[in-house]
Protein backbone atom coordinates (compact mmCIF):
# COMPACT_ATOMS: atom_id res chain seq x y z
CA UNK A 1 0.00 0.00 0.00
CA UNK A 2 1.19 3.46 -0.66
CA UNK A 3 2.19 6.09 1.98
CA UNK A 4 1.24 9.61 2.53
CA UNK A 5 4.17 11.15 3.23
CA UNK A 6 2.45 14.26 5.08
CA UNK A 7 1.51 11.69 7.68
CA UNK A 8 5.51 10.46 7.47
CA UNK A 9 6.02 14.17 8.53
CA UNK A 10 3.87 14.08 10.92
CA UNK A 11 5.36 11.41 12.91
CA UNK A 12 8.67 12.67 12.28
CA UNK A 13 7.62 15.67 14.23
CA UNK A 14 6.21 14.01 17.16
CA UNK A 15 9.05 11.49 17.32
CA UNK A 16 11.36 14.63 17.77
CA UNK A 17 9.31 16.24 20.37
CA UNK A 18 8.96 13.30 22.45
CA UNK A 19 13.23 12.49 22.12
CA UNK A 20 13.30 15.77 22.80
CA UNK A 21 11.26 15.33 26.04
CA UNK A 22 12.48 12.66 26.95
CA UNK A 23 16.34 14.02 26.72
CA UNK A 24 15.68 16.61 29.06
CA UNK A 25 15.83 19.38 25.60
CA UNK A 26 11.74 20.15 26.69
CA UNK A 27 9.62 19.82 29.63
CA UNK A 28 6.94 17.42 29.78
CA UNK A 29 3.35 17.53 28.41
CA UNK A 30 0.76 15.79 26.78
CA UNK A 31 1.39 15.57 22.71
CA UNK A 32 -0.33 17.66 20.77
CA UNK A 33 -2.34 16.60 17.52
CA UNK A 34 0.60 17.21 14.88
CA UNK A 35 -0.67 19.40 11.71
CA UNK A 36 1.37 19.50 8.53
CA UNK A 37 0.58 21.35 5.58
CA UNK A 38 1.83 21.55 2.07
CA UNK A 39 4.33 24.78 2.29
CA UNK A 40 2.88 27.31 0.07
CA UNK A 41 6.53 29.05 -1.21
CA UNK A 42 9.28 27.44 -2.22
CA UNK A 43 11.66 28.56 0.31
CA UNK A 44 9.81 27.42 2.64
CA UNK A 45 10.50 23.72 2.01
CA UNK A 46 8.09 21.02 0.86
CA UNK A 47 5.87 20.59 4.44
CA UNK A 48 5.53 22.23 7.28
CA UNK A 49 3.83 22.30 10.45
CA UNK A 50 2.61 25.25 13.09
CA UNK A 51 2.89 22.79 15.92
CA UNK A 52 5.16 24.59 18.00
CA UNK A 53 3.12 27.81 17.88
CA UNK A 54 0.68 26.48 20.34
CA UNK A 55 3.29 24.93 22.75
CA UNK A 56 4.55 28.28 24.63
CA UNK A 57 2.28 27.78 27.71
CA UNK A 58 2.67 24.06 28.01
CA UNK A 59 6.97 24.22 27.56
CA UNK A 60 7.21 28.11 28.72
CA UNK A 61 9.55 29.26 26.37
CA UNK A 62 9.24 30.86 22.81
CA UNK A 63 7.65 28.89 19.90
CA UNK A 64 10.58 29.39 17.74
CA UNK A 65 12.83 27.98 20.41
CA UNK A 66 10.75 24.75 20.86
CA UNK A 67 10.45 24.37 17.37
CA UNK A 68 14.75 24.85 17.27
CA UNK A 69 14.53 21.83 19.55
CA UNK A 70 12.11 19.58 17.90
CA UNK A 71 14.46 20.34 14.79
CA UNK A 72 17.61 19.46 16.44
CA UNK A 73 15.73 16.15 17.61
CA UNK A 74 13.96 14.84 14.39
CA UNK A 75 15.48 11.37 13.65
CA UNK A 76 17.15 10.87 10.35
CA UNK A 77 14.69 9.87 7.70
CA UNK A 78 15.70 8.85 4.02
CA UNK A 79 12.67 10.94 2.62
CA UNK A 80 14.20 14.52 4.44
CA UNK A 81 16.70 16.55 2.74
CA UNK A 82 16.76 19.11 4.93
CA UNK A 83 14.58 20.79 7.89
CA UNK A 84 14.80 24.85 8.88
CA UNK A 85 13.01 26.58 11.51
CA UNK A 86 11.14 29.52 10.06
CA UNK A 87 9.21 32.79 11.44
CA UNK A 88 7.89 32.62 14.56
CA UNK A 89 8.55 29.15 14.98
CA UNK A 90 7.64 26.74 11.93
CA UNK A 91 9.37 23.08 11.56
CA UNK A 92 9.92 22.83 7.67
CA UNK A 93 11.01 19.68 5.54
CA UNK A 94 12.27 19.73 2.37
CA UNK A 95 12.15 16.29 0.83
CA UNK A 96 15.57 14.66 -0.22
CA UNK A 97 16.25 15.39 -3.97
CA UNK A 98 17.73 11.89 -4.97
CA UNK A 99 14.89 10.27 -2.68
CA UNK A 100 12.39 12.22 -4.77
CA UNK A 101 13.64 10.98 -8.18
CA UNK A 102 13.41 7.70 -7.12
CA UNK A 103 9.76 7.95 -6.72
CA UNK A 104 9.42 7.71 -10.08
CA UNK A 105 10.56 4.05 -10.36
CA UNK A 106 8.49 3.43 -7.29
CA UNK A 107 5.40 5.12 -8.78
CA UNK A 108 5.92 2.95 -12.55
CA UNK A 109 6.26 -0.01 -10.11
CA UNK A 110 2.98 0.27 -8.97
CA UNK A 111 1.09 1.05 -12.15
CA UNK A 112 -2.59 1.40 -11.34
CA UNK A 113 -2.42 0.21 -7.54
CA UNK A 114 -0.16 3.49 -7.04
CA UNK A 115 -2.38 5.42 -4.75
CA UNK A 116 -3.67 2.72 -2.84
CA UNK A 117 -4.58 2.75 0.69
CA UNK A 118 -5.27 0.19 3.34
CA UNK A 119 -7.69 2.06 5.61
CA UNK A 120 -10.88 -0.39 5.23
CA UNK A 121 -8.64 -3.42 5.84
CA UNK A 122 -11.04 -5.25 3.80
CA UNK A 123 -13.84 -4.71 5.82
CA UNK A 124 -17.66 -4.32 3.95
CA UNK A 125 -19.03 -1.04 2.88
CA UNK A 126 -21.78 -0.40 1.14
CA UNK A 127 -22.85 3.18 -1.04
CA UNK A 128 -26.66 3.55 -1.61
CA UNK A 129 -26.94 6.18 -4.21
CA UNK A 130 -29.65 7.13 -7.27
CA UNK A 131 -32.27 5.36 -5.97
CA UNK A 132 -35.05 6.92 -7.74
CA UNK A 133 -38.27 5.58 -7.83
CA UNK A 134 -39.04 4.18 -11.45
CA UNK A 135 -42.15 6.92 -12.30
CA UNK A 136 -39.85 8.72 -14.65
CA UNK A 137 -36.31 9.77 -16.56
CA UNK A 138 -33.23 10.11 -14.30
CA UNK A 139 -33.24 14.04 -14.24
CA UNK A 140 -29.55 16.18 -14.05
CA UNK A 141 -29.72 16.42 -10.04
CA UNK A 142 -29.88 12.58 -9.96
CA UNK A 143 -27.16 12.64 -11.97
CA UNK A 144 -24.90 14.84 -9.57
CA UNK A 145 -25.94 12.19 -7.04
CA UNK A 146 -24.85 9.18 -9.38
CA UNK A 147 -21.84 10.09 -10.25
CA UNK A 148 -20.47 11.12 -6.26
CA UNK A 149 -22.38 8.00 -4.84
CA UNK A 150 -19.88 6.06 -7.79
CA UNK A 151 -17.41 8.13 -7.30
CA UNK A 152 -16.81 7.49 -3.40
CA UNK A 153 -17.39 3.88 -4.11
CA UNK A 154 -14.47 3.66 -6.69
CA UNK A 155 -12.40 5.74 -3.64
CA UNK A 156 -13.28 3.60 -1.09
CA UNK A 157 -12.53 0.31 -3.06
CA UNK A 158 -8.88 1.90 -3.41
CA UNK A 159 -8.61 2.57 -0.05
CA UNK A 160 -8.80 -1.13 0.94
CA UNK A 161 -12.89 -1.67 1.30
CA UNK A 162 -14.88 -4.69 -0.15
CA UNK A 163 -17.63 -2.26 -1.98
CA UNK A 164 -20.88 -2.87 -3.25
CA UNK A 165 -23.25 -0.62 -4.65
CA UNK A 166 -27.23 -0.33 -3.75
CA UNK A 167 -30.24 0.77 -5.23
CA UNK A 168 -32.87 1.90 -2.97
CA UNK A 169 -36.30 2.34 -4.35
CA UNK A 170 -39.83 1.79 -4.14
CA UNK A 171 -42.13 0.17 -6.75
CA UNK A 172 -45.60 0.31 -4.83
CA UNK A 173 -47.91 3.58 -3.00
CA UNK A 174 -49.59 6.54 -4.65
CA UNK A 175 -47.27 7.94 -6.81
CA UNK A 176 -47.07 4.50 -8.99
CA UNK A 177 -50.61 4.03 -9.29
CA UNK A 178 -50.53 7.64 -10.56
CA UNK A 179 -47.84 6.25 -13.16
CA UNK A 180 -50.04 3.95 -14.38
CA UNK A 181 -53.56 5.73 -14.62
CA UNK A 182 -51.20 8.44 -16.65
CA UNK A 183 -50.04 5.79 -18.73
CA UNK A 184 -53.78 4.36 -19.29
CA UNK A 185 -54.85 7.56 -19.54
CA UNK A 186 -52.69 8.58 -22.39
CA UNK A 187 -52.83 4.84 -24.03
CA UNK A 188 -57.15 5.97 -23.99
CA UNK A 189 -56.13 8.97 -25.62
CA UNK A 190 -54.04 7.09 -28.42
CA UNK A 191 -56.97 5.31 -29.40
CA UNK A 192 -59.74 8.33 -29.76
CA UNK A 193 -61.17 8.48 -26.32
CA UNK A 194 -61.78 11.62 -24.60
CA UNK A 195 -59.61 12.04 -21.22
CA UNK A 196 -59.55 14.27 -18.62
CA UNK A 197 -55.75 14.50 -17.96
CA UNK A 198 -55.16 15.04 -14.18
CA UNK A 199 -52.38 18.02 -13.24
CA UNK A 200 -50.74 16.11 -10.67
CA UNK A 201 -50.09 12.97 -13.33
CA UNK A 202 -46.83 12.55 -15.09
CA UNK A 203 -46.20 15.34 -17.64
CA UNK A 204 -44.07 13.59 -19.81
CA UNK A 205 -43.69 12.48 -23.13
CA UNK A 206 -42.64 9.21 -21.98
CA UNK A 207 -45.87 8.56 -21.15
CA UNK A 208 -47.30 8.73 -24.13
CA UNK A 209 -43.27 6.95 -25.63
CA UNK A 210 -45.09 3.96 -23.06
CA UNK A 211 -48.67 4.27 -23.95
CA UNK A 212 -47.39 3.90 -27.79
CA UNK A 213 -46.10 0.86 -27.12
CA UNK A 214 -48.68 -0.95 -25.61
CA UNK A 215 -51.20 0.66 -28.68
CA UNK A 216 -48.96 -1.08 -31.01
CA UNK A 217 -48.75 -3.82 -29.20
CA UNK A 218 -52.25 -4.72 -27.90
CA UNK A 219 -54.71 -2.54 -29.64
CA UNK A 220 -57.43 -1.95 -27.97
CA UNK A 221 -57.46 -5.11 -26.10
CA UNK A 222 -56.18 -2.80 -22.68
CA UNK A 223 -59.03 -0.72 -22.84
CA UNK A 224 -60.80 -2.68 -19.52
CA UNK A 225 -57.81 -3.94 -18.08
CA UNK A 226 -56.39 -3.52 -14.29
CA UNK A 227 -54.43 -0.36 -13.84
CA UNK A 228 -51.86 -2.73 -12.90
CA UNK A 229 -51.12 -3.43 -16.74
CA UNK A 230 -49.83 0.10 -17.22
CA UNK A 231 -48.20 0.34 -13.90
CA UNK A 232 -46.37 -3.03 -14.13
CA UNK A 233 -45.38 -2.11 -17.77
CA UNK A 234 -44.41 1.82 -17.00
CA UNK A 235 -42.24 0.55 -14.24
CA UNK A 236 -40.69 -2.33 -16.57
CA UNK A 237 -39.65 0.55 -19.50
CA UNK A 238 -38.62 2.93 -16.71
CA UNK A 239 -36.52 1.36 -14.74
CA UNK A 240 -34.70 -0.38 -18.17
CA UNK A 241 -34.19 3.19 -19.24
CA UNK A 242 -32.89 4.18 -15.57
CA UNK A 243 -30.36 1.81 -16.12
CA UNK A 244 -29.21 2.23 -19.70
CA UNK A 245 -29.10 5.74 -18.45
CA UNK A 246 -26.58 4.66 -15.59
CA UNK A 247 -25.36 2.63 -18.16
CA UNK A 248 -23.81 5.39 -20.54
CA UNK A 249 -22.13 7.15 -17.22
CA UNK A 250 -20.52 4.18 -16.07
CA UNK A 251 -22.42 3.69 -13.12
CA UNK A 252 -23.47 -0.07 -12.56
CA UNK A 253 -25.15 -1.50 -9.18
CA UNK A 254 -24.79 -4.87 -7.16
CA UNK A 255 -27.83 -4.61 -5.58
CA UNK A 256 -31.64 -3.42 -6.33
CA UNK A 257 -33.96 -3.27 -2.90
CA UNK A 258 -37.48 -3.00 -2.99
CA UNK A 259 -38.89 -1.17 0.55
CA UNK A 260 -41.68 -3.32 -0.41
CA UNK A 261 -39.80 -6.05 0.62
CA UNK A 262 -39.63 -4.61 3.93
CA UNK A 263 -43.12 -4.52 4.40
CA UNK A 264 -43.86 -8.00 3.07
CA UNK A 265 -41.04 -9.56 5.60
CA UNK A 266 -43.24 -8.06 8.25
CA UNK A 267 -39.56 -5.78 8.80
CA UNK A 268 -41.14 -2.61 9.29
CA UNK A 269 -43.79 -3.57 11.48
CA UNK A 270 -40.95 -5.30 13.70
CA UNK A 271 -39.11 -1.63 13.98
CA UNK A 272 -42.33 -0.06 15.10
CA UNK A 273 -42.85 -2.42 17.70
CA UNK A 274 -39.23 -2.22 18.79
CA UNK A 275 -39.78 1.73 19.16
CA UNK A 276 -43.13 0.65 20.95
CA UNK A 277 -41.33 -1.63 23.39
CA UNK A 278 -38.26 0.53 23.77
CA UNK A 279 -41.04 3.92 24.95
CA UNK A 280 -39.84 5.98 21.72
CA UNK A 281 -43.25 5.14 19.86
CA UNK A 282 -46.35 6.54 21.10
CA UNK A 283 -50.13 7.22 20.38
CA UNK A 284 -51.30 10.91 19.08
CA UNK A 285 -54.69 11.83 17.36
CA UNK A 286 -55.11 8.00 15.92
CA UNK A 287 -51.63 8.14 14.28
CA UNK A 288 -48.04 6.88 16.09
CA UNK A 289 -45.56 8.92 16.64
CA UNK A 290 -41.57 8.94 17.42
CA UNK A 291 -40.34 10.38 20.49
CA UNK A 292 -37.50 12.66 18.58
CA UNK A 293 -37.12 15.09 20.58
CA UNK A 294 -35.38 13.15 23.29
CA UNK A 295 -32.58 12.00 20.60
CA UNK A 296 -31.86 15.29 20.22
CA UNK A 297 -34.50 16.48 17.30
CA UNK A 298 -36.62 19.36 17.17
CA UNK A 299 -40.16 18.11 17.63
CA UNK A 300 -41.43 14.35 17.41
CA UNK A 301 -42.58 12.85 14.01
CA UNK A 302 -45.34 10.84 12.57
CA UNK A 303 -44.53 7.40 12.14
CA UNK A 304 -48.09 6.29 10.83
CA UNK A 305 -50.70 8.21 10.14
CA UNK A 306 -54.18 8.00 11.52
CA UNK A 307 -55.06 6.40 8.28
CA UNK A 308 -52.40 3.23 8.70
CA UNK A 309 -50.27 4.44 6.30
CA UNK A 310 -46.85 5.02 7.04
CA UNK A 311 -44.44 7.92 6.58
CA UNK A 312 -41.71 7.67 4.25
CA UNK A 313 -39.30 7.56 7.92
CA UNK A 314 -40.59 4.46 9.49
CA UNK A 315 -39.34 2.49 6.42
CA UNK A 316 -36.52 4.15 6.11
CA UNK A 317 -35.55 3.14 9.30
CA UNK A 318 -36.21 -0.62 8.28
CA UNK A 319 -34.00 -0.16 5.42
CA UNK A 320 -30.82 1.33 7.60
CA UNK A 321 -31.75 -2.04 10.20
CA UNK A 322 -31.37 -3.92 7.25
CA UNK A 323 -28.27 -2.84 5.83
CA UNK A 324 -26.85 -3.26 9.38
CA UNK A 325 -27.90 -6.75 9.61
CA UNK A 326 -26.05 -7.28 6.52
CA UNK A 327 -22.77 -6.86 8.06
CA UNK A 328 -22.07 -3.44 6.86
CA UNK A 329 -18.90 -2.05 8.49
CA UNK A 330 -19.18 1.10 7.08
CA UNK A 331 -22.76 2.49 5.28
CA UNK A 332 -22.54 5.86 2.82
CA UNK A 333 -26.01 7.09 1.62
CA UNK A 334 -25.89 10.07 -0.82
CA UNK A 335 -28.99 12.38 -0.66
CA UNK A 336 -30.50 15.25 -2.36
CA UNK A 337 -30.25 18.35 0.14
CA UNK A 338 -34.36 18.23 0.12
CA UNK A 339 -33.45 15.43 2.62
CA UNK A 340 -31.55 17.41 5.31
CA UNK A 341 -34.51 17.66 7.33
CA UNK A 342 -35.56 14.33 6.92
CA UNK A 343 -32.72 12.18 7.69
CA UNK A 344 -31.52 13.12 10.87
CA UNK A 345 -34.62 11.32 11.99
CA UNK A 346 -33.52 7.89 10.21
CA UNK A 347 -30.28 8.12 12.47
CA UNK A 348 -32.48 8.83 15.53
CA UNK A 349 -34.32 6.28 15.17
CA UNK A 350 -31.20 3.69 14.88
CA UNK A 351 -29.97 5.36 17.73
CA UNK A 352 -33.73 4.85 19.50
CA UNK A 353 -33.19 0.98 18.60
CA UNK A 354 -29.60 1.23 20.61
CA UNK A 355 -27.44 0.82 16.79
CA UNK A 356 -24.41 2.29 16.98
CA UNK A 357 -24.28 4.84 13.48
CA UNK A 358 -20.99 6.52 13.72
CA UNK A 359 -20.66 3.74 10.84
CA UNK A 360 -23.39 5.04 9.09
CA UNK A 361 -22.63 8.54 6.89
CA UNK A 362 -24.34 10.53 4.74
CA UNK A 363 -23.54 13.02 2.35
CA UNK A 364 -26.18 15.81 1.11
CA UNK A 365 -25.60 17.66 -2.06
CA UNK A 366 -26.94 20.41 -3.45
CA UNK A 367 -29.40 20.82 -7.12
CA UNK A 368 -28.27 21.81 -10.45
CA UNK A 369 -28.72 24.46 -12.96
CA UNK A 370 -27.90 24.26 -16.40
CA UNK A 371 -26.46 27.44 -17.90
CA UNK A 372 -25.83 27.61 -21.51
CA UNK A 373 -24.89 31.32 -23.01
CA UNK A 374 -24.74 32.73 -19.39
CA UNK A 375 -28.70 31.60 -19.32
CA UNK A 376 -30.32 29.12 -16.86
CA UNK A 377 -31.90 26.52 -19.38
CA UNK A 378 -35.21 25.71 -18.64
CA UNK A 379 -36.82 23.85 -20.99
CA UNK A 380 -35.95 20.06 -22.04
CA UNK A 381 -36.35 19.66 -25.80
CA UNK A 382 -38.18 16.07 -25.40
CA UNK A 383 -39.55 14.69 -21.76
CA UNK A 384 -42.08 17.79 -20.75
CA UNK A 385 -40.40 20.57 -18.03
CA UNK A 386 -36.85 19.13 -17.03
CA UNK A 387 -34.05 18.24 -18.39
CA UNK A 388 -33.05 14.52 -18.57
CA UNK A 389 -29.23 13.41 -17.91
CA UNK A 390 -29.75 11.41 -21.12
CA UNK A 391 -30.13 14.91 -22.49
CA UNK A 392 -27.34 16.02 -20.87
CA UNK A 393 -24.86 12.98 -21.94
CA UNK A 394 -26.06 13.41 -25.28
CA UNK A 395 -25.04 17.21 -25.44
CA UNK A 396 -21.45 17.43 -23.66
CA UNK A 397 -20.92 13.73 -23.32
CA UNK A 398 -20.02 10.96 -20.12
CA UNK A 399 -17.17 12.52 -19.36
CA UNK A 400 -17.60 15.69 -19.05
CA UNK A 401 -21.01 14.98 -16.75
CA UNK A 402 -19.23 12.90 -14.39
CA UNK A 403 -16.15 15.82 -14.25
CA UNK A 404 -18.32 18.51 -13.85
CA UNK A 405 -20.99 16.80 -11.66
CA UNK A 406 -17.96 16.56 -9.29
CA UNK A 407 -16.10 19.51 -9.43
CA UNK A 408 -17.64 21.60 -6.71
CA UNK A 409 -18.13 20.70 -2.98
CA UNK A 410 -21.58 18.77 -2.49
CA UNK A 411 -22.71 21.29 -0.33
CA UNK A 412 -22.35 23.90 -3.08
CA UNK A 413 -25.10 24.70 -5.88
CA UNK A 414 -23.83 23.38 -9.11
CA UNK A 415 -23.79 25.78 -12.44
CA UNK A 416 -23.10 23.31 -14.98
CA UNK A 417 -22.05 25.41 -17.72
CA UNK A 418 -22.85 23.88 -21.07
CA UNK A 419 -20.59 25.55 -23.38
CA UNK A 420 -17.36 25.17 -21.23
CA UNK A 421 -18.55 21.38 -21.14
CA UNK A 422 -17.44 21.24 -24.93
CA UNK A 423 -15.01 23.74 -25.30
CA UNK A 424 -12.03 22.39 -26.61
CA UNK A 425 -9.67 24.85 -24.91
CA UNK A 426 -7.54 25.02 -21.63
CA UNK A 427 -10.34 26.63 -19.92
CA UNK A 428 -12.61 23.78 -19.77
CA UNK A 429 -10.94 21.35 -17.35
CA UNK A 430 -12.62 17.80 -18.60
CA UNK A 431 -10.35 18.79 -21.96
CA UNK A 432 -7.40 20.26 -20.15
CA UNK A 433 -6.92 17.38 -18.15
CA UNK A 434 -7.59 14.23 -20.40
CA UNK A 435 -5.11 16.29 -23.27
CA UNK A 436 -2.53 16.15 -20.70
CA UNK A 437 -3.39 11.87 -20.75
CA UNK A 438 -2.97 12.14 -24.67
CA UNK A 439 0.00 14.38 -24.93
CA UNK A 440 2.01 12.20 -22.86
CA UNK A 441 0.64 8.98 -25.12
CA UNK A 442 1.74 11.03 -28.27
CA UNK A 443 5.01 11.72 -26.69
CA UNK A 444 5.76 8.32 -26.46
CA UNK A 445 4.36 7.12 -29.66
CA UNK A 446 6.87 9.77 -30.90
CA UNK A 447 9.42 8.35 -28.68
CA UNK A 448 8.59 4.80 -30.15
CA UNK A 449 8.89 5.81 -34.08
CA UNK A 450 11.87 7.29 -32.67
CA UNK A 451 13.70 4.23 -31.98
CA UNK A 452 13.18 4.39 -28.15
CA UNK A 453 12.31 1.59 -26.18
CA UNK A 454 10.20 2.45 -23.39
CA UNK A 455 11.25 -0.21 -21.21
CA UNK A 456 14.42 0.56 -20.28
CA UNK A 457 15.27 2.48 -17.43
CA UNK A 458 17.21 5.64 -17.36
CA UNK A 459 19.42 7.30 -14.61
CA UNK A 460 16.03 9.21 -12.77
CA UNK A 461 19.12 11.61 -10.65
CA UNK A 462 19.31 13.36 -13.53
CA UNK A 463 15.80 14.98 -13.32
CA UNK A 464 16.95 17.65 -11.64
CA UNK A 465 15.23 20.77 -13.21
CA UNK A 466 12.41 22.52 -10.98
CA UNK A 467 9.71 21.31 -13.42
CA UNK A 468 10.60 17.88 -12.72
CA UNK A 469 10.36 17.94 -9.65
CA UNK A 470 7.36 19.79 -9.11
CA UNK A 471 5.71 16.78 -11.09
CA UNK A 472 6.95 14.58 -8.76
CA UNK A 473 5.99 16.20 -5.93
CA UNK A 474 2.10 16.60 -7.04
CA UNK A 475 2.15 12.65 -8.23
CA UNK A 476 3.11 12.23 -4.91
CA UNK A 477 -0.13 13.80 -3.12
CA UNK A 478 -2.16 11.18 -4.84
CA UNK A 479 -2.57 9.28 -1.91
CA UNK A 480 -2.82 12.00 0.48
CA UNK A 481 -6.19 12.78 -1.77
CA UNK A 482 -7.22 10.03 -1.59
CA UNK A 483 -7.25 9.87 2.23
CA UNK A 484 -8.92 12.97 2.47
CA UNK A 485 -11.71 11.85 -0.33
CA UNK A 486 -12.19 8.83 1.65
CA UNK A 487 -12.11 9.97 5.36
CA UNK A 488 -14.07 13.31 4.75
CA UNK A 489 -16.51 11.42 1.57
CA UNK A 490 -15.42 14.51 -0.30
CA UNK A 491 -14.81 13.63 -3.90
CA UNK A 492 -14.41 16.78 -5.25
CA UNK A 493 -11.00 17.32 -4.48
CA UNK A 494 -9.84 14.13 -6.79
CA UNK A 495 -11.10 16.70 -9.81
CA UNK A 496 -9.14 20.04 -8.63
CA UNK A 497 -5.90 17.54 -8.01
CA UNK A 498 -6.42 16.19 -11.62
CA UNK A 499 -6.25 20.03 -12.45
CA UNK A 500 -3.42 20.67 -10.73
CA UNK A 501 -1.30 17.60 -12.03
CA UNK A 502 -2.52 18.45 -15.64
CA UNK A 503 -0.83 21.55 -14.77
CA UNK A 504 2.17 20.28 -13.24
CA UNK A 505 2.83 18.14 -16.41
CA UNK A 506 2.00 20.99 -19.00
CA UNK A 507 4.46 22.89 -17.04
CA UNK A 508 7.45 20.54 -17.56
CA UNK A 509 6.61 19.63 -20.96
CA UNK A 510 6.90 23.32 -22.02
CA UNK A 511 9.92 23.98 -19.84
CA UNK A 512 11.78 20.13 -20.85
CA UNK A 513 12.60 18.65 -23.80
CA UNK A 514 11.46 15.07 -23.51
CA UNK A 515 13.10 13.49 -26.40
CA UNK A 516 16.20 15.20 -27.03
CA UNK A 517 18.27 14.51 -30.95
CA UNK A 518 21.41 15.29 -29.22
CA UNK A 519 22.82 11.64 -28.55
CA UNK A 520 24.87 13.10 -25.58
CA UNK A 521 21.22 13.42 -24.01
CA UNK A 522 20.04 9.92 -24.61
CA UNK A 523 20.12 8.91 -21.01
CA UNK A 524 18.46 12.09 -19.68
CA UNK A 525 16.15 11.04 -22.67
CA UNK A 526 15.42 7.85 -21.27
CA UNK A 527 15.10 9.63 -17.90
CA UNK A 528 12.23 12.06 -18.97
CA UNK A 529 10.57 9.23 -20.57
CA UNK A 530 10.26 7.50 -17.85
CA UNK A 531 9.01 11.02 -15.83
CA UNK A 532 6.34 10.73 -18.72
CA UNK A 533 5.11 7.18 -18.21
CA UNK A 534 4.86 7.38 -14.30
CA UNK A 535 2.69 11.36 -14.72
CA UNK A 536 0.94 9.48 -17.63
CA UNK A 537 0.17 6.62 -14.95
CA UNK A 538 -0.85 8.72 -11.98
CA UNK A 539 -3.44 10.54 -14.53
CA UNK A 540 -5.12 7.43 -15.60
CA UNK A 541 -5.03 6.62 -12.46
CA UNK A 542 -7.12 9.87 -10.82
CA UNK A 543 -9.54 9.56 -14.56
CA UNK A 544 -10.54 6.17 -13.96
CA UNK A 545 -10.88 7.02 -9.87
CA UNK A 546 -13.82 9.77 -11.28
CA UNK A 547 -14.94 6.86 -13.83
CA UNK A 548 -13.91 9.07 -16.56
CA UNK A 549 -11.45 7.48 -19.75
CA UNK A 550 -8.03 8.47 -20.32
CA UNK A 551 -7.47 8.82 -24.03
CA UNK A 552 -4.70 8.09 -25.94
CA UNK A 553 -5.57 10.40 -28.92
CA UNK A 554 -7.20 14.18 -28.39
Amino acid sequence: MTTIIRDQVATLIAAGLKTAQEQGALPEFEMPEIVVEHSRQPEHGDYGSPVCLGLAREARMAPREIAQRVAAHLPAAPFVGQVEVAGPGYVNVTLDTSWLTAQVETILDAGDAFGNLDLGRGQKAQVEFVSANPTGPLTVGRGRGGVMGDTLANLLAAAGYQVEREYYFNNAGRQMEILGNSIRLRYLELLGHEVDFPQDHYQGDYIRDIAAGLQAEYGDSLVDADLSVFRERGEAEIFAAIRATLARLGIVFDNYFNENSLYESGQVWDVLESLRQRGYAFERRGATWFRATELGGKKDRVLVKSTGEPTYRLPDIAYHVDKIRRGYDLMVTILGADHVEEYPDVLRGLQALGYDTDHVRVVFHQFVTLIRGGEQVRMSTRRGHFITLDELIDEVGADAVRYFMLARSPDSHMDFDLDLAVEQSERNPVYYVQYAHARIASILRHATDLGWELDVPGDVALLTHESELALMRKMLELPEVLHHTVTQLTPHYLPFYAQELAAAFHAFYRDCRVVSSDPNDAELTRSRLMLARAAQSVLARTLHLMGMSAPERM
